[in-house]
């Protein structure tokens, strides 16, 4: 293998790493993407089992005895 030919296996290689960290760059974004959008949605659904959980013992007291004492 002369000179040139290593120059051109090490630009194709160098090439192809580059096309392949631009994927995974994407890939990464993607990803970050999708997460924001579950944590607002795991935000959202807190929020609304708080406010179910609110509105259900807004009548009655938090310490109440049962009905056998």
């Amino acid at each position: 293998m002369n000179q040139e030919e290593r120059m051109v296996d090490i630009e194709i290689k160098l090439t192809r790493q580059d096309d392949m960290l631009d994927e995974l760059n994407k890939l990464v974004y993607r990803q970050q993407l999708k997460i924001d959008q579950l944590e607002t949605l795991c935000a959202a659904l807190a929020r609304r089992i708080k406010d179910t959980a609110d509105n259900n013992n807004a009548g009655q007291p938090a310490n109440d005895r049962p009905p056998h004492y």
